[in-house]
Order: structure tokens, then sequence, then C-alpha cells
């Protein structure tokens, strides 16, 4: 595996792989994960059964991607890997094609996002962007592919059907699930959440493309119509502190919280007014966790929602429809039904044991030594597809 960073430093892509990776490892692989190296952090450990690599490349932008292509050459050489799977068209693919071309193993590359501001969106900048895309529409073996979105986009620079593999992300569907009306009283009372009042909640990022401001200052305008509402919103970043500026009543920031299960579990309502995504991890969790569902056609969620069944989609930007689509979820008496359709959807499509298995399988188009029949029976890395 090949990805920007890694554990501790946990964004979607980040969280992803990080439930994934020991899975894969306790189903018989020897895992590898090759990173960036980070203040504080040990060159290389083993977490949770991973290999994690940590390469350290200074210097400007530019120099950083290059010198970590060039310092994970001689270690990807050296471990002989099976199969590399990148994680992110930019220099995660980079860093595997060259690889590629000099000891010929296949390569998996992940398109982390599309639309505005996605992986090819960004190659698409620059002439050399562009001679980038082109070599790896044409030398990545098979692209794990997480929305139709990003499917579209693949096919119009060129990537035929049978290297598009759907392949989205996944979500622990045992752990995010709902609680009985008791039990999520008692545990909004252990919160400091109002009993009876109606809760929207956002998770995510306080990054401009995520919309968090936006939605606070939004906020006064939905409470009107929904009187007591609350918006709870958990997560940090650069826009914190013009997040804590705009909040009014109503709005509750908790900061970040590692594990958000008890806040998707007291909520009424997920709420997701991004500008662009990939394939939100919280917008499965939410789902799988029974919240309807409001959120921006963007990325996956339109895969995920269908308006009026599991909840509702916006335009992005469209403050109007956004504030209508909240309304309308914080006071429909068909929400729980909602709820219980997202995640309906999320079992049903998306659950991180089913995301191990289409990998495995993806994996063992190319090597023999990946057994999907068989995935527990190697007992030493010796013998285990790497």
């Amino acid at each position: 595996m090949i990805i920007q960073y890694y554990v501790p430093m946990l964004a979607g892509a980040e969280r992803q792989l990080a439930t994934v990776a020991p899975r894969l490892a306790r189903a018989g692989l020897d895992v590898h994960v090759i990173t960036r190296h980070a203040p504080g952090l040990a060159p290389f450990e083993m977490i949770d059964g991973v290999s994690v690599h940590r390469l350290a490349s200074r210097g400007p932008k530019a120099a950083v991607s290059l010198g970590f292509t060039a310092l994970a050459q001689p270690l990807i050489r050296r471990l002989r890997p099976d199969v590399v799977h990148a994680h992110e068209l930019l220099s995660p693919t980079t860093t595997a094609l060259v690889a590629k071309a000099m000891l010929g193993m296949p390569v998996v590359a992940k398109v982390l996002r599309g639309g505005l501001l996605g992986d090819i969106d960004k190659l698409r900048g620059d002439r050399l962007g562009r001679l980038r895309l082109a070599a790896i529409s044409r030398w990545v073996d098979a692209f794990a592919v997480i929305s139709r979105e990003i499917d579209e986009e693949l096919a119009a620079i060129g990537v035929p059907p049978d290297r598009r593999v759907f392949l989205p992300n996944g979500v622990d569907v045992q752990h995010h699930k709902p609680l009985d009306p008791d039990a999520k009283r008692a545990l909004r009372a252990s919160l400091g959440l109002p009993a009876d009042a109606p809760v929207a909640l956002f998770v995510g990022r306080f990054e401009e493309e995520k919309r968090p401001v936006a939605l606070a200052e939004l906020w006064p305008a939905v409470r009107a119509a929904v009187p007591g509402a609350e918006l709870v919103m958990v997560g940090r970043g650069a826009l914190a502190e013009a997040l804590g500026d705009s909040a009014g009543p109503g709005v509750r920031l908790v900061g970040y919280h590692k594990d958000v299960t008890p806040y998707y579990q007291s909520a009424d309502v997920f709420v997701l007014p991004s500008a662009t995504e990939g394939l939100s991890n919280a917008l499965l969790e939410a789902m799988a966790s029974g919240l309807a569902c409001v959120a921006t056609a963007v990325g996956g969620a339109p895969d995920l929602i269908r308006p009026g069944l599991s909840g509702h989609l916006v335009t992005p930007g469209d403050e109007r429809g956004l504030r209508a689509a909240l309304v309308d979820a914080l006071t429909a008496v068909g929400s729980a039904e909602m709820g219980r359709a997202a995640r309906h959807k999320v079992v049903t499509g998306y659950s991180l044991d089913a995301t191990v298995e289409k990998l495995i399988e993806l994996y063992s188009r190319f090597s023999p030594a990946v057994d999907v029949r068989r995935p527990n029976t190697a007992t030493t890395p010796a013998h285990r597809a790497r």
C-alpha cells in the first residue's frame, strides 16, 4: 500500500485504509504501508499486524514528492510485492508506476476523489500533470472505483471497463448501528444534548471544501422553522476559529473525537454540505447508524442516497435548498423510515467485510499467491501474498 499519510494521521482515506489493512492482514496477506514521515513518528512500526514504513523527504513540495518516489524504490525492491496498491493518483500512483517499470509488478490505483479538486482534475491543471495522467490511464492495471462520478471520469480519459473495478469504501456495520429509543435518550443526556428537540450532526474537517461555516451561518434560518433544533459539529481544521465566530444559538462545536459513534447514535439527521467529496466515510457511518441524511450531490452521495427514501440531495452552494431539506428532515414523520432505508443501503452494499472480500478478489486477479478460497491458511510472511 502506498499512501500520502497513515496512522495516526487520519483523514478520510487514511481512516479507510487503517480499517481495511488490518483485516487484510488477518485474512493472511502480508500488508506493508509505505507513507511519508511525520515529526515524532518512528520510521518503521507494526500497527495492528501491518508493517508501516515512513519515508522522510524534505524540501519544497515538488522535491518532497520526487524524494518520496525515489526513496520508496529500494524499499519496494526489497519487499518484492505481488501487488502494489496506490491510494491517490498523484505521488502514490507515480511511485507505484516507477516501481512497476523497474520490477514489473501489477499496480492497483484508488482514485480518492472525483469532480472539483479531485485526482483527475488536479492532474489536468498543467502539462506535466496531463502527461502523468496519460501514463496512469495506460499503465495502471486496475482502478479501484468508489463512485459513479469517478467511473465516468476514468471512462472519459480512455480507461476501459475491464480495468475499472467498483470497490467502494466500507464501514463496520456492527460498530455503527442505531440504538433503541431508551438508550438513545440516555446517551443524549450523557452528552448534554436536548432530550426532545431534533438534533442534526456534521462530522468532518473544518475546511472550505466541507462548507462548515456556511452551514453554521444557515442554522438560524433552520432553527426559525424548527424551534429548538440543535446542530452538533464534530471536527477540527483551518476554519475552526471562523466557525467559532459564526456559531450562534443552537450550534454546538464539540471538537475532534476519535470515535464519533456516540454522536451518530444520538442524532436524528446527518448533514454534509460539501462542495466536493470522494466517498465520505462520515456519510457511510451516519447511514449505518440509521440517520436520515442531507448531502450535496457530489462524489459518492448520489450513489448512496435515494432522494425521498433514504435522505435528501441538494445542489452544492444552494443554501435555500439545503435549508429546506434540513427543515424537512428534522420535522418529517418519515425521517425514522429514511434512517432505516439508509442503514439497509450500507449494510447490503458498503460493509467493511464486503470491501475486504472485494479487495482480496481483485488482488487475486494479479497474483496466484492470493488465495481467496482459503485466506487464513498462510502461517508465515514468506508464504503470504505481499
